[in-house]
């Protein structure tokens, strides 16, 4: 009975930590995402005949984001260069080659600048090329002062005055359980 006793300890506070973590993790972290854009995507992917100046216009590129090449593998590349090779289509001398040949290939934007890819074998000729401005995410807002009857207030307060606690009152109850057992 003994041993049914420290396993049932190990295991009620191995479960308590770990649900007491992730409570605290999903309370405290800031929403931080990443998206990932198909280049090209409504226009018919990384492709000639196809105008990438205007489909990154309106979007915006934050470090952490990803762009996803989708093409023909036997005919197309996905060739990272500098700005001067990017203007006169030149695939000689490529900062990163990104082409996996499966025609599938996921670029991570991880460095804040401007990012420079083209298709080689005569297809940057024809218009596959896109330059890509990556900027690092804005600063949230700064935060209003709020009114003491203000809903999101009483939210904050349940977070931080009730929910917490609460977790951590769950967790030395479900260990007292298992430790009865």
């Amino acid at each position: 009975m003994e041993g049914l006793s420290l396993r049932s300890r190990g295991i009620g506070w191995s479960m308590a930590a770990a649900v007491l973590t992730a409570a605290v993790l999903l309370v405290m972290l800031p929403q931080v995402s990443s998206i990932r854009y198909i280049v090209g995507s409504n226009m018919g992917g990384w492709a000639p005949n196809v105008n990438f100046t205007i489909w990154a216009q309106d979007k915006h590129f934050y470090n952490g984001d990803w762009l996803y090449f989708v093409y023909d593998r036997n005919q197309m590349n996905v060739i990272e260069v500098n700005k001067t090779d990017f203007d006169s289509c030149n695939s000689d001398h490529p900062l990163q080659n990104w082409t996996t040949g499966a025609g599938r290939d996921v670029v991570p934007l991880n460095i804040t600048k401007t990012y420079y890819f083209i298709s080689g074998k005569g297809f940057c000729y024809g218009g596959v090329k896109v330059a890509i401005h990556v900027e690092n995410l804005p600063p949230p807002p700064a935060s209003l002062p709020q009114k003491s009857d203000s809903p999101s207030l009483l939210l904050s307060t349940f977070r931080g005055q009730v929910f917490i606690p609460t977790l951590f009152a769950a967790a030395a109850l479900w260990d007292a359980f298992i430790l009865r057992l």
